[in-house]
């Protein structure tokens, strides 16, 4: 909440209201001297700067057009849409330049600049915040979008929608209103608007006089509302009323036909003087500017033929006319009307100075250009988070009537809690990874994160179920679902609007209630809330809104009880389920401990490593100031206990987030040994592969190609003669601009594009198909013996995928990072941890063209979905170092046992004649003691094992000496220069830790 303004701040404000007042009048006076009386009438035009096709999702830009209407006409105001953000920001710095008079950018952002342009990931939108018990978040969010529209160079935001959305059949509003509650959407449309007010953006408060109470979309037609004034005035004018009384700076009059307010024939409210005029201004007191909805628009168009809509729009009393088409038109019908005295140069005036005053008031007369470099990064950088805290507090529990089936973990953390026996410990174990849990997902995508969080945290058995199914196909799916003690189900990919019951079809309803009926059960909606209507007998209804892999992460956060749970239903569904409705839930579970931070044999008690710190804190900051990586996470475990965890710098050069004990790097090629050489060794433990079997043992595509042969101790020891990389990206990239070709990548997910390679970028799916088949006919060359290769490790990772049945990411999860309790160990990290805690690595000069953080850096891994044996995984100083001390350790930790003595022993040390190899493990050079840089480093004894990544990470253990050694780096940021090869930074703050 605000605090009070005392009497003398009060008097301050009004006075220093008063002076900007005068100014911007000053201003305005100044300014409208310049104009003639055609660049008058454009200082009133709006215009759109791009478009798109509903069907090919092409963007046509108009930027020659406009600038011509800006040279020859001196429009007023220009409308962001469709586009990349950096070529959008550099037509507006363009555009901006070459104006006579400052032109007044918005853009049509209600969930924030992601809603328009690509790259640019969208915020919740308004329907979800109509959730929340708390309206503080949507005065944070319109702060954050207020931020975006100013990197953007835009003034004006047409949001927030403060219509009450009280039909639930509404085409056109629906999830973009706050809800059905009128005073909810006037508090939380305030909240949004004073949120962008106080960042220096103003709002408009639309679609005037209300467009919650249609069924028919005005793009199209035009809607008609037939109430009387009573109603109105009870409802949807209640919302503008007191967005209006606290002061948002605009208003966008919408085309609706009111008979209640005028009832001339097809007078729309937004070219009617009643509702404009008399209505907005005059009864309701409003003294900002006034914007028409867009013009072009069928509903008004087809109405007023011939761009008639111009004048009467400015008639009716609006300031400013949204995209009216033709600018010369548009100028010559208005010289018309007054030329035959149906409007006068005086109201012209009068809104053209207000526009005038308005382009002060928002910056106009001191405009500076945007900077370019960074900026879908600096779009982004915000927005996960907000996302993350908005989905804990407005998923909502909207029925609660089966508690054995919610949360699924509710009463397994009181045992892990206890000391168990060995016997209980096995038991809860297996029970908890490979419980008898079932996932039903409903809708076409196969990759959903919340799937992923169902396999992690309870290894559940995962069936889809599409609309387009039959009904005999429920009866199939009740079989395959028999046996399982709980099921899950989740409904994804529902059309934003409720035509045809939002594509849920009779089978679906059918099978949902069905699993309701006759198992322990919970349904999550992760759509429109309206889409609960068929599902109002279902015993648990979760509805969460969205459809992401953030709210998917939240969601399975609560299911397993780590979460609370606030959120209420801003819309009613049905008699049993009205707005309002949610059942608050605290948290049932605690978060599982992390191996290691309590009561085991990794004690959390630092011990200085004498003076020697002092060294490596000086090798290390030197590293960091001379640019070699820009922070860096150290962890030191001797004897089993942590001696030292330092951090040190930031996460990046740009933006001051420091390098804490949380940070998670990609790991690159640690991946090879904490992922890949982890499960081949349980696979090999539970004797289920040979290290003489072969690759076309265990591989069926492999088979008849000249990879067949080769043994799994040739691929573990890279001696396999295959290539050493292949360069994936090359093959989809331009020759001259290495930028992707088109075709191969699409800002959407879709069947033919659902390989995410990193936010809003997708990757043609059969393109995975193609790439191991380069694999799989490239050469094999036996006249090199050892060839340090990724190949060989991407071949691992699918022998643990056709042994297991599991992917690598999976299998690793549920046979050790799951049993560690870790928290941020894994693939993919965006979907189980905030990007935030992520460090960023390579400014990507190829197919992705962005900042990568939070995906994998290596190209050839992000192409195959992140998930690799040879790169992929990522993880804190920590985990890496809980993972080391197992294999050092020889197989156990906290008394569990994860490898037999005899894997450890066999894997970890030299099994080559010809290189310094372990089995998947790297390990010293032979003649270190002669060698002139020794590797990793002198001091270490023969029987250190480890491996180094290419992102700057290493991670080695020394069972001679019993120290376990982590230094994680992104030394790729923003470039992939070797400073830090180069400084030696990780060999010679080992030369000083085991000096």
């Amino acid at each position: 909440m605000r605090s009070r303004i005392s009497f003398v701040s009060l008097f301050f404000l009004l006075v220093s209201g008063s002076s900007i007042a005068q100014t911007a009048g000053a201003w305005a006076d100044s300014v409208m001297k310049t104009l003639s009386e055609d660049e008058k009438i454009a200082q009133l035009i709006m215009v759109r700067l791009s478009s798109i096709d509903s069907k090919t999702r092409t963007i046509t830009f108009y930027d020659s057009t406009v600038e011509r209407d800006i040279k020859k006409f001196n429009i007023g105001g220009i409308c962001l849409f469709q586009g990349a953000p950096v070529k959008q920001a550099g037509l507006v710095n363009k555009l901006q330049s070459i104006a006579k008079t400052p032109i007044l950018m918005a853009i049509d952002g209600e969930n924030g600049v992601g809603m328009r342009l690509d790259s640019v990931a969208g915020l919740p939108r308004m329907i979800m915040l109509g959730a929340l018990r708390d309206s503080s978040l949507v005065y944070r969010y319109g702060n954050w979008v207020a931020e975006q529209c100013k990197q953007l160079g835009v003034q004006v935001n047409f949001a927030p929608v403060v219509d009450v959305n009280n039909n639930p059949n509404n085409p056109v509003i629906n999830d973009r209103s706050f809800g059905e509650n009128k005073y909810k959407v006037a508090s939380l449309g305030i909240q949004y608007m004073l949120g962008m007010r106080d960042k220096g953006i103003m709002g408009s408060a639309k679609h005037f006089p209300g467009h919650g109470d249609v069924d028919v979309d005005s793009h199209l037609a035009m809607p008609v509302i037939s109430k009387t004034r009573k109603q109105l005035d009870s409802m949807e004018l209640y919302p503008f009323q007191k967005i209006f009384d606290a002061g948002i700076g605009s208003a966008m009059v919408g085309h609706l036909f009111i008979p209640a307010i005028d009832s001339n024939a097809n007078r729309a409210a937004s070219v009617s003087r009643k509702s404009v005029t008399k209505l907005l201004k005059e009864e309701m007191g409003f003294k900002g500017i006034t914007f028409t909805d867009a013009l072009e628009m069928k509903g008004i168009a087809n109405a007023f033929p011939d761009g008639a809509y111009t004048v009467e729009s400015l008639l009716a009393g609006n300031d400013m006319l949204c995209l009216p088409g033709d600018v010369e038109k548009t100028i010559s019908k208005v010289k018309a009307a007054i030329s035959e005295g149906i409007l006068s140069w005086e109201q012209v005036n009068g809104h053209v100075r207000k526009l005038l005053e308005t382009k002060y008031n928002t910056g106009l007369a001191h405009w500076k250009p945007v900077p370019l470099e960074g900026l879908a990064e600096r779009l982004n950088e915000k927005t996960n988070a907000l996302k993350r805290d908005i989905a804990v507090k407005a998923i909502t529990l909207a029925k609660y009537e089966d508690k054995a089936a919610f949360p699924i973990l509710q009463g397994v953390q009181a045992l892990d809690n206890r000391q168990q026996t060995p016997a209980e410990t096995e038991i809860h174990q297996r029970n908890r990874r490979f419980g008898n849990i079932a996932l039903l997902e409903i809708g076409k995508n196969r990759n959903t994160a919340f799937a992923a969080e169902m396999r992690r945290s309870y290894n559940a058995d995962v069936f889809q179920f599409e609309n387009s199914m039959p009904a005999t196909a429920v009866d199939s799916m009740m079989e395959l679902l028999k046996g399982y003690d709980k099921v899950t189900i989740a409904l994804h990919e529902l059309p934003r609007f409720p035509a045809n019951n939002f594509g849920i079809s009779a089978p679906v309803v059918e099978l949902v209630n069905q699993v309701s009926r006759t198992r322990p059960s919970s349904l999550f909606i992760f759509g429109n809330p309206y889409a609960a209507k068929s599902f109002c007998g279902v015993n648990n209804i979760l509805v969460c809104y969205e459809d992401d892999a953030i709210v998917h992460a939240t969601a399975a956060g609560m299911l397993r009880g780590e979460l609370p749970i606030e959120g209420t239903l801003p819309v009613s569904v049905c008699p049993s389920l009205p707005a309002g409705t949610g059942v608050q839930l605290q948290m049932s579970v605690q978060q599982l401990p992390i191996a290691g931070r309590n009561g085991n044999n990794f004690l959390s008690t630092q011990k200085t490593l004498n003076d020697k710190m002092l060294k490596v804190d000086s090798i290390i900051n030197d590293a960091i100031q001379r640019k070699a990586a820009p922070g860096m996470a150290l962890l030191v475990v001797k004897g089993g206990k942590i001696m030292e965890q330092r951090t040190y710098g930031n996460m990046s050069y740009d933006v001051p987030e420091k390098v804490t004990q949380e940070s998670v790097y990609d790991m690159a090629s640690v991946t090879k040994i904490c992922a890949t050489t982890l499960s081949i060794m349980k696979l090999y433990d539970e004797k289920k592969i040979s290290l003489d079997g072969t690759l076309g043992d265990y591989i069926p595509w492999v088979r008849g190609s000249n990879k067949a042969n080769i043994t799994l101790r040739e691929v573990l020891l890279h001696q396999a003669g295959l290539k050493a990389w292949i360069p994936f990206y090359k093959e989809i990239s331009d020759s001259v601009t290495m930028k992707a070709k088109p075709g191969y990548f699409s800002k959407i997910s879709s069947p033919q594009f659902n390989v995410k390679v990193d936010d809003s970028l997708y990757m043609r799916t059969d393109w995975r198909d193609t790439m191991v088949s380069r694999i799989l006919t490239s050469s094999v060359d036996k006249k090199k013996p050892y060839i340090y290769s990724d190949n060989d490790f991407i071949f691992l990772g699918e022998v643990v995928k056709a042994v297991s049945g599991q992917a690598l990411d999976q299998y690793a999860w549920n046979n050790f990072y799951r049993p560690l309790g870790f928290r941020s160990t894994g693939f993919n990290p965006t979907a189980y941890i905030n990007k935030k805690t992520i460090a960023p690595t390579e400014q990507d000069p190829y197919f992705r063209e962005r900042l990568v953080r939070g995906y994998v850096h290596d190209p050839g891994a992000a192409m195959f979905g992140g998930i690799s044996g040879h790169a992929g995984l990522f993880s804190n100083a920590y985990e890496i170092a809980v993972l080391m001390e197992i294999i050092m350790n020889r197989g156990v930790i906290n008394n569990k046992r994860f490898f037999s003595t005899a894997t450890i022993d066999l894997f970890n040390s030299y099994q080559s004649d010809i290189s310094r190899r372990g089995l998947g493990f790297d390990k010293p050079e032979k003649d270190n003691a002669t060698r002139k840089i020794p590797y990793p480093a002198l001091n270490i004894s023969q029987k250190t094992f480890g491996h180094t990544g290419f992102t700057g990470t290493c991670a080695w253990a020394d069972p001679e000496k019993g120290i376990v050694f982590v230094l994680l780096a992104n030394r790729v940021h923003p470039t992939a220069k070797n400073t830090f090869g180069d400084l030696n930074v990780r060999g010679k703050v080992m030369e000083e830790i085991w000096r």
